[in-house]
């Protein structure tokens, strides 16, 4: 996969320091995408405290998900994966065949292993609330 910036990014290179929580979303700009990365990007220091490396990805291509990350500022990679499109996401159970989208999952992930998962409804965004529960499971799994 490539980051916003065009640099390649494997998601192993995520966890090679530790914990990493990726959070699939459909589509850059959107109002639940861009409502649930905001609450992450206002909580990321909660996340960093814990070790916990955030990142995003969608099927958007780089030039669509630079410009959503300048606009809103994240903090965290955000992961295309246009191309070949969703192989990411299919490969995690995550890919709407309908839509052409990845659909709303959340992946704890240490060592190649995840620990925690979140699937989301597609029409609304994943509870703030719900992400920090990753942490609770963190601390509890060390």
């Amino acid at each position: 996969m490539r980051d916003q910036h065009g640099e390649p990014l494997g998601l192993s290179e995520l966890w090679s320091e530790g914990p990493a929580l990726i959070v699939l979303v459909p589509a850059a700009f959107s109002t639940h995408c861009t409502a649930e990365l905001g609450a992450l990007a206002h909580d990321v220091d909660r996340f960093d405290d814990a070790g916990v490396q955030l990142a995003a990805l969608s099927c958007d291509p780089v030039p669509a998900l630079r410009a959503w990350g300048e606009d809103r500022r994240y903090p965290f990679p955000l992961l295309s994966d246009f191309w070949p499109h969703g192989a990411v996401s299919r490969a995690v159970g995550a890919f709407d065949e309908e839509l052409g989208v990845s659909e709303r999952l959340s992946l704890l992930v240490r060592d190649g292993r995840v620990l925690w998962s979140l699937r989301g409804d597609g029409h609304a965004p994943r509870p703030l609330a719900a992400h920090r529960q990753a942490l609770e499971v963190l601390a509890g799994s060390r």
